[in-house]
């Protein structure tokens, strides 16, 4: 368990190794869910390296993605839907990452990320709902 959560806290863990997100309760794991990350491996270095950062984090904002867009840059223009529902913004240093869901379900268990957490849109709605404002985040390796 993170620094500081106790055994009734609500917490995330992101294994990267197991492409698996835990939501916790102290030492107990109450959800598992699979995860695509960011496609290249290792610790996030720079801006823009499609890293995911490891560490202790915590959650930032939580925000209504149904509406957004995103571009790829894979001369398909901008996808919409591309986060799922929701977007939840992380605190972790670096511009953009957090938790979101994805238009593309095929994608969940592969390293495709620009640096953020991916889920199947039913599992980000299953978290949003249970996830709060300065919640800890722990990404390992």
């Amino acid at each position: 368990m993170p620094e500081g959560v106790g055994a009734s806290d609500l917490w995330i863990r992101i294994e990267k190794s197991a492409f698996r997100l835990d939501f916790c309760r102290g030492a107990e794991i109450l959800a598992s869910f699979p995860v695509a990350l960011g496609s290249v491996t290792g610790d996030k270095e720079k801006r823009g390296d499609r890293r995911t950062p490891e560490g202790l984090f915590h959650v930032e904002q939580i925000q209504n993605a149904s509406w957004w867009t995103h571009d790829f840059g894979d001369g398909q223009g901008p996808v919409e839907g591309a986060y799922g529902p929701w977007f939840i913004r992380l605190k972790t240093g670096w511009q953009g990452i957090g938790i979101h869901g994805t238009h593309d379900p095929g994608s969940i268990g592969t390293l495709v990320t620009e640096g953020c957490i991916r889920l199947l849109n039913d599992d980000i709605q299953w978290l949003r709902e249970r996830t709060q404002v300065g919640m800890k985040v722990l990404i390992g390796p």
